[in-house]
């Protein structure tokens, strides 16, 4: 695509709020060593998977052995975020580094896309497959995409050399003739999300279209099976790239609801339908990596795991934990969009606990500069190639909660200020805070105590931050509600 020329300009500019930040790859001689062969890069995402639902990040009752070698081995994250509380503006700014707002892939009206929808990401911007692609690496994705089912928008026409997956959320296309059949004539789309008749879902009752490149080869897939099938597209993708520079999306459709584990794990986890659910996904994790290692790609490939938000809370134990986070996928509280998150790069990454701030906003910009890359245009990411390659602090010092396409909240530093809040589901319209309510993160990750009353100097601060962000938000057509 002609978009693609504008990624072989000389300089990166990260554009978050009032702020902007420039910044080019190899910024020292020890990245410059480290980074000179272009590494691999996997991006692993989750659908709905909570911040307290790994092994690593302390839950008690689901194993996640291979996650958990991969936090020890390589970075834990302790404040990374997904860019917004649900599926489809959350998955935009994972592959353009830029807020929703500025895409036009957010609305306060029609939360994400579904399968009556006419919009997309939009044909201006660029996602990291086009990033890489221009760069030389192989493209792949397994997985949802939820940014658009017509054929402008699919991934095979937004940088992805291959795509096997669905379109959007596996709840969708609900066939409620069917339904009503086995359920009764009472039952309906609302009644689902209403959180009843979930527990024991049929795969038949969704007909949503499994997909490979832009061509539809199933309704109505297995879903027990839907895990199972992504890990060897994707492994069977490691296998065919080894001897070239590549990039792999794989985006897992679960946990979100309906949930569905295949055989082997059905029943084995001590949490019940979503334990299994969970311990699979690790299980596909680790034969991810086995793949890159059989392979001998693993020490230049830089893995990433994290979530598009938090955790559907709606549907009870059908739905994950924000651990001792506020909130759920959704809102804006931390439990929002506050995500699990480990990178792994064995032999490269400096390893620990990363307490900084960070978020999927800047893994294009990353992945870029550590390919050797350089772009020209604006976006909302940092570029944390320093950060896991030498432990440098992170750029990042301030994070955006949108809620469709207003903004909801702001965090500076440790402090976070709601100037609206709402929750996450249900008829209750937003409600304004005068003052704003305002938490210290570093002491309260949960959001517990309000202290605005003695930080006004620093909710004044945080206004200031707001309203410069704000205006350097230009309005853009609306894809969502095409």
């Amino acid at each position: 695509m002609l978009r693609n020329a504008i990624l072989y300009f000389a300089i990166v500019y990260a554009i978050s709020g009032c702020s902007s930040a420039a910044y080019t790859s190899g910024s020292s001689a020890d990245l410059d060593k480290k980074s000179s062969e272009k590494p691999n890069v996997v991006v692993i995402f989750t659908d709905d998977m909570g911040y307290g639902d790994a092994g690593f990040s302390g839950h008690p009752t689901i194993a996640t052995p291979n996650l958990d070698e991969l936090a020890n081995e390589g970075q834990k994250w302790t404040s990374f975020y997904a860019a917004a509380p649900v599926c489809t503006p959350s998955r935009a700014a994972l592959m353009t580094g830029r807020l929703p707002v500025r895409s036009g892939m957010a609305s306060s009206k029609r939360r994400v896309l579904f399968p009556d929808s006419n919009g997309g990401i939009p044909q201006s911007e660029v996602t990291i497959a086009e990033a890489l692609k221009s760069l030389g690496y192989k493209t792949g994705m397994v997985g949802k995409w939820h940014l658009g089912h017509l054929p402008e928008y699919l991934p095979t026409n937004n940088g992805f050399d291959s795509w096997y997956g669905i379109p959007y959320s596996n709840d969708m296309d609900l066939n409620i003739d069917l339904v009503k059949q086995v359920n009764g004539e009472e039952w309906g789309f609302d009644t689902w999300h209403k959180g009843e008749h979930w527990e024991n879902p049929k795969p038949e009752y969704w007909q949503v279209p499994l997909m490979v490149g832009q061509n539809i080869v199933e309704r109505a897939p297995d879903q027990n099976l839907l895990t199972k099938n992504y890990t060897e597209k994707a492994v069977e993708f490691i296998r065919n790239s080894k001897d070239e520079p590549f990039f792999l999306y794989l985006a897992h459709s679960l946990p979100h609801v309906p949930l569905f584990a295949s055989d082997d794990f059905d029943g084995e986890s001590k949490r019940g339908l979503y334990g299994d659910v969970i311990e699979e996904i690790d299980w596909s994790v680790g034969q991810v990596v086995k793949a890159l290692k059989e392979e001998g790609v693993a020490e230049n490939t830089l893995v990433v795991f994290t979530s598009d938000n938090g955790p559907w809370m709606l549907f009870d134990t059908q739905g994950g934990s924000p651990g001792l986070l506020r909130g759920e996928k959704g809102d804006t509280f931390e439990g929002g969009m506050r995500v699990p998150a480990v990178f792994w790069w064995p032999g490269k990454i400096h390893s620990g606990v990363v307490m900084d701030i960070g978020s999927t906003l800047d893994l294009l910009p990353t992945v870029v500069s550590l390919a050797g890359g350089k772009l020209d245009h604006q976006t909302d990411g940092y570029d944390l190639s320093e950060v896991i390659m030498t432990g440098k602090g992170s750029d990042r010092d301030e994070m955006f909660y949108y809620r469709g396409d207003k903004l909801f909240a702001v965090r500076s530093g440790k402090y976070k200020a709601h100037f609206f809040t709402q929750p996450a589901y249900g008829e209750e319209g937003p409600v304004k805070q005068n003052p704003p309510l305002l938490f210290n993160l570093d002491e309260d990750p949960s959001e517990k105590y309000n202290i605005a009353d003695s930080h006004p100097n620093v909710i004044k601060e945080i206004a200031k931050l707001k309203n410069d962000h704000e205006r350097s938000v230009e309005p853009v057509e609306n894809q969502l509600e095409k």
